[in-house]
């Protein structure tokens, strides 16, 4: 068992005492985003306080300690997930990094390939395909869910064509919060020479990524959803897919040289996809954020959410008449619920009055919500931060979602 409130002391903004319409916070929307640990911001104090400068320029000792620093983020970030250092792309996020592999690998395709999502995906992991349809005229499908929810290797074997040259799936959804079997898909997909790009914005916060073991080309997560800065991400791919394939952008620091003629030579992977003066204090904080996580241990991380997401969910439908759980065996802290006869706005509304905060809507899912059978939902997310006793709040406010209109008028 985690030492929560040991941990607790770690976040400013569950430390400090923070009342939202006469209540202490509770925050339950650890799937959009997590607090940040006194590290990061320790650590970006440090590059702004210390050591500020460009690491595309190596003339001065500032610049040079900005390199190190930047590159050694990039050293934490590819052992976190077994990845040789020049295959850790920095991205402006994960969907920064899900466009990037959308336009790389969309140049290959050619009219009528095809590309297979789930209904279940992110936007940032669907829009980028479509407009690769638009512009190649590709075929963009679907492998079917299962009666929970879930993305199998049995669906996806009832779909896959000749025509299928690329899977992009999440590796954990963040509605239904289900953990696909990447290995199995990918080691699938292999022999039939398709390549599989992996959301992992819900994965990698809370459970061991190994991409080696996975055996997946691409795999791309946020700093934000998991302690570190907004504005940072990765996209991990294959070194000898990334040393062919295009970046979506280019300029300074991607180049070798260029002249007046049009001639130009792209310098290698990684830096050959960060164009311009990289956020050096994103991935000095993403670094940050990493080495806490593992203080902690990923799967200790998992163990505690799971146990408290199982502990939420059996009071929840022990004591919430009518309550609608859409995920009740998922592997992750993701619980996606409606509370009878209230709009899952309204019923966010209601949590908010008392202090909780939880996402409501479609959750940049809206395919998902065809397969849900519903307009919108409720996503309460636990973090390894949260305490049973915020899960018991949770319950007891949930239990007078009738009293929804009371929010309105307080």
């Amino acid at each position: 068992m985690l030492d929560v409130e040991k941990i607790r002391k770690d976040f400013p903004m569950l430390s400090r005492e923070h009342i939202i319409q006469g209540h202490p916070l509770v925050y339950l929307d650890n799937a959009a985003t997590m607090f940040k640990p006194l590290c990061v911001k320790e650590k970006i104090d440090e590059y702004y306080f210390e050591y500020t400068g460009n690491p595309h320029g190596e003339d001065y000792e500032l610049a040079q300690r900005s390199k190190k620093e930047y590159e050694n983020a990039r050293e934490i970030i590819a052992k976190f997930i077994n990845a040789k250092h020049e295959e850790v792309i920095f991205t402006a996020g994960a969907s920064a990094a899900l466009n990037t592999v959308a336009y790389a690998l969309g140049e290959t395709l050619k009219k009528g390939d095809e590309v297979l999502l789930t209904q279940a995906e992110h936007a940032s992991n669907v829009l980028p395909w479509f407009k690769v349809k638009e512009e190649r005229g590709i075929e963009v499908n679907y492998i079917p869910l299962d009666e929970e929810g879930r993305c199998t290797l049995e669906n996806l074997k009832k779909v896959i064509t000749p025509k299928t040259k690329v899977i992009s799936i999440a590796h954990v959804t963040n509605v239904l919060g289900f953990i696909v079997d990447v290995k199995a898909i990918c080691k699938y997909a292999h022999e039939k020479g398709i390549i599989v790009a992996i959301d992992g914005a819900q994965s990698a916060p809370h459970i061991k990524i190994d991409v080696k073991d996975i055996d997946c080309d691409f795999y791309s997560f946020a700093g934000h959803k998991m302690c570190g800065p907004t504005g940072v991400g990765v996209l991990y791919g294959k070194y000898e897919l990334l040393d062919k394939l295009n970046p979506l952008m280019i300029g300074g620091g991607t180049n070798t040289r260029f002249d007046t003629c049009g001639d130009y030579l792209l310098v290698k992977p990684p830096l050959k996809f960060e164009a311009g003066t990289p956020n050096v204090e994103g991935a000095i904080g993403l670094g940050a954020a990493i080495t806490y996580l593992e203080s902690i241990g990923l799967d200790n991380i998992h163990k505690y959410e799971i146990e408290m997401k199982e502990y939420a969910i059996k009071r929840l439908k022990a004591e919430v008449p009518g309550i609608t759980i859409y995920n009740e065996h998922s592997e992750s802290g993701i619980i996606t619920f409606n509370l009878k006869n209230v709009f899952a706005q309204d019923a966010a509304t209601h949590f908010n009055s008392y202090g909780i905060c939880v996402r409501a809507g479609q959750h940049c899912a809206k395919i998902l919500m065809d397969y849900l059978h519903t307009v919108a939902t409720v996503r309460c997310s636990i973090g390894f931060y949260n305490t049973k006793q915020e899960i018991d709040y949770f319950v007891e406010v949930a239990k007078k979602g009738e009293e929804f209109l009371d929010a309105f008028f307080k």
